[in-house]
This record gives C-alpha cells, sequence and structure tokens, in this order.
C-alpha cells in the first residue's frame, strides 16, 4: 500500500509537472486556432513543415517516448502514424521524407486534435504513476514541444508570406508608442579572465547545454542592443549588399545566387509579420536576417559577432524571463524598447542574436543512449550558434546556457544581431 507521503509525491507531481504539460499542449492548440485545414497542411519550403505536422509530431513524441515505452499495455492510437509524423529519429525506423509533408493531406487537421486528446488524455493518467526517467521525458517532451511552438509560429509566417495576399494569421491590435529612436551604440564592456560556461547545478537543460567547462575570455565590450532596422537601412544605403569586401566567401556566394538586397520579409519600405504588411519600424530590432547577412553588418560596422562564452558571460546575471517572448497564442513581432539605459538591454526575447561560433560539443559532451540522443548532438556539424530567444519562444523556456543553432544561410526564424569588439 502507499503511504501518505507517496500519494503526496504524486499529488504535488500531478499539480507542477501535469499542470506544465496541460498548458504547453494547450498553447500549440491555441496557436493553430486562426488556421484552416488548408493553411495547417501546406508546406512552403523544405526547411518548414505544416503547422498541422508540428501538432502531430510532439503528439508523436509523447506517444513514442512515454506513452508506448514507459505504460504497460498501452496502444498506439493509430500505428501508421509513426512512419508519418517520427522528424529524424534513426533508431525508431523509416519515415515520410522532409521535404513531402506538405503532401500529407490526411489525417485532417481535426483527426490530429483527436488524436492528441486520446494521447493528452493518456498521459493525465499514467502520469502519477511514471518512473523517474519517464518523468523526465515529459520534461524533455515539454520543451522539445515548446520548441515546436515557435517553428509553428515562423513556417506559417513563411507560407503566409508567398501569399500575394499577404493574408494575416491575427488581427493588429498594437497600440502604437514613443519609442527611443537610435542614437548611435552603447558599448558595455563584457567579463575577462576564466569563465564558466555551460549548464550547471540543477534545473533542465538540453544535453549540448554541457558540460560545464572554463573558457578564456579575452578584454571585449558587447552593443548595449540588438542591432535596429534604421541601422540595417543605413548598411543597405551603403550598398552592403553589393560590397564583397564585407562578406564571407560562401556568404557572397549565397547572396549573388539568391539575389537577396534585404532582411527577409522586407518589400519597398515595408515588411510582412503574421499581422500582414506593415511599415518598418526604424527603432525595432531587424529580424529575418541569415548568418551571413549578419556578419557582413557586423564587417561594415568595424565590429565583430560576439561568441557564444561572451554572450552567456554577459547574460549569467540576468533574467531570462524578460523581455519580448511568447505568453498565449497571438501575434508576435520584435518591438523597440523605450529605455534610456546604457547597459545590456534585450538579451532575452526579441530577437535570436547570432554568435560568432560554431556548434560543436563542449569538452566532454557525450550523447545519451538510445533513439533521444539523437536529439542535437548529430546537429553538430556545418551550423552556427544563436543566443537569447526571440518574441516566438516560449516564456520560461529560456536560460543563459541555452544554444540555438541553424545553418549560416537561413533567416526565416526571428535572427537578428549584437555587435562585439575587442578591446
Amino acid at each position: 500500500m502507499a503511504s501518505r507521503t507517496d500519494a503526496s509525491n504524486r499529488t504535488e507531481l500531478r499539480d507542477t509537472l501535469g499542470e506544465r504539460l496541460g498548458a504547453t499542449r494547450r498553447l500549440s492548440l491555441g496557436l493553430v486556432e486562426p488556421l484552416s485545414d488548408a493553411d495547417a497542411s501546406a508546406q512552403s519550403m523544405p526547411d518548414a513543415s505544416p503547422a498541422k505536422w508540428h501538432l502531430a509530431h510532439t503528439t508523436w513524441f509523447f506517444e513514442t517516448f512515454v506513452l508506448r515505452d514507459n505504460v504497460p499495455g498501452y496502444a498506439l492510437f493509430d500505428d501508421r502514424y509513426p512512419y508519418l509524423f517520427n522528424s529524424y529519429y534513426e533508431a525508431e525506423g523509416p519515415r515520410h521524407a522532409r521535404p513531402q509533408r506538405g503532401l500529407l493531406t490526411r489525417p485532417s487537421l481535426d483527426q490530429v486534435r483527436t488524436w492528441r486528446a486520446h494521447v493528452d488524455a493518456a498521459l493525465d493518467d499514467a502520469l502519477p504513476h511514471l518512473s523517474a526517467a519517464a518523468r523526465a521525458l515529459i520534461e524533455l517532451g515539454i520543451h522539445h514541444e515548446q520548441q515546436h511552438q515557435e517553428l509553428l509560429l515562423t513556417d506559417i509566417k513563411h507560407l503566409f508570406a508567398q501569399n500575394p495576399l499577404g493574408p494575416a494569421m491575427w488581427c493588429n491590435n498594437r497600440i502604437a508608442s514613443e519609442v527611443a529612436q537610435f542614437s548611435g551604440i552603447k558599448w558595455v564592456e563584457g567579463a575577462s579572465g576564466v569563465i564558466a560556461l555551460g549548464h550547471g547545478g540543477d534545473g533542465f537543460a538540453f544535453d549540448c547545454e554541457g558540460p560545464r567547462h572554463d573558457v578564456l575570455l579575452a578584454p571585449h565590450a558587447l552593443s548595449n542592443c540588438p542591432v535596429s532596422n534604421g541601422e540595417w537601412q543605413d548598411f543597405i544605403a551603403d550598398r552592403g549588399y553589393e560590397n564583397p569586401t564585407l562578406w564571407l566567401s560562401d556568404g557572397w556566394a549565397w547572396v549573388q545566387k539568391e539575389g537577396v538586397s534585404a532582411p527577409a520579409y522586407w518589400r519597398d519600405g515595408r515588411q510582412y509579420t503574421l499581422t500582414g504588411w506593415r511599415d518598418i519600424d526604424p527603432a525595432a530590432p531587424v529580424t529575418h536576417i541569415s548568418f551571413f547577412e549578419a556578419d557582413a553588418f557586423a564587417s561594415w560596422a568595424g565590429a565583430r559577432l560576439p561568441t557564444e562564452a561572451e554572450w552567456e558571460a554577459a547574460a549569467a546575471s540576468l533574467d531570462p524571463c524578460g523581455g519580448q517572448q511568447l505568453d498565449a497564442a497571438g501575434p508576435v513581432h520584435p518591438e523597440a524598447v523605450a529605455t534610456g539605459d546604457t547597459g545590456l538591454q534585450q538579451m532575452f526575447g526579441g530577437v535570436w542574436e547570432w554568435t560568432g561560433s560554431a556548434y560543436r560539443p563542449y569538452p566532454g559532451f557525450r550523447a545519451a543512449p538510445g533513439a533521444v540522443g539523437e536529439y542535437n548532438g548529430k546537429f553538430m556539424n556545418g551550423q552556427f550558434v544563436l543566443r537569447g530567444g526571440s518574441v516566438a519562444t516560449p516564456r520560461g523556456h529560456m536560460r543563459a546556457s541555452y544554444r540555438n543553432f541553424f545553418y549560416p544561410h537561413q533567416r526565416w526564424q526571428f535572427t537578428g544581431l549584437r555587435l562585439a569588439k575587442d578591446l
């Protein structure tokens, strides 16, 4: 017979982990509420996935790694779904090709919602009885779904931007406010000497955030704010996209091949947002830029991109839940922040900030055994680290040690930059 203490622990588990699981699952459903079945089924490029696929894949994750593997007697809702909604887990067998996810007109959006409800009910029933290892998988699944919530928003934005009608996912309820216009870069001296980098201690972290280790930092400074649209317009006016001396070789080849002359979603002084087309705010952080563009701008400005160690050392004492982040289903777009503070601003939220650091393992890194070990480690080549989160990152998902990563040409995420310089 279970003791009162055991029963109390199970109740506390349901009240904490269960509540966060439920809130995360409800937010995903809220994000797709404005979408039709057609909206949720289309795929605009191989890097993006349909909104319906995000709902299904995150459900597959919980059904596979928590319910199938940890709940005796659990039967899959539909044994055809793993083939459709596995992403890249080789240990889980063959899967539908990523560039063809937009061909999955069936199951419908409503059928995916029904599957989600079935899995959510099974998770709720199983939660009090799960082992510590299974509960850790639920924790991982929550953070995994939060990542897909951001991807869902950026993927649907890319899809809608291809439509000549410029459809809005939500109405624009933005209230115009007075903001501080750009008045020149203000530099904040960073930490130097030996610092500890990476996650350490309690709390959730992805495996790629550790082990914690020492790094030597040379004297340097960071700009107090991310680069603004107005500054980027100066870069364009100075023919930055036409000057090969500013660009890395691969970056210049990319600019020439793709005909890039501005951030993604910019056109004739306007930019596409999830509320439709609107005027570019010169004081807001620039976003939807590639690593190549960020590096070229830094060269143009006589500066460089910060390393991820410099960025983390600067952010370690700041509140990761501050700034513009995702709190509820609704329009997201980075806005200018009115402040006279010359200290570090907007380190968390707003826009992801490109660093000059390659996404590689930290000393002593070991991927976890089994399929979940494929989560991060296998992608540690050819990509660069971004830090800080964006307006589409769910609040509570971030921490100073968090390492996001993308290929240098990709820019459909809410990506921006902060400058650094040597002292």
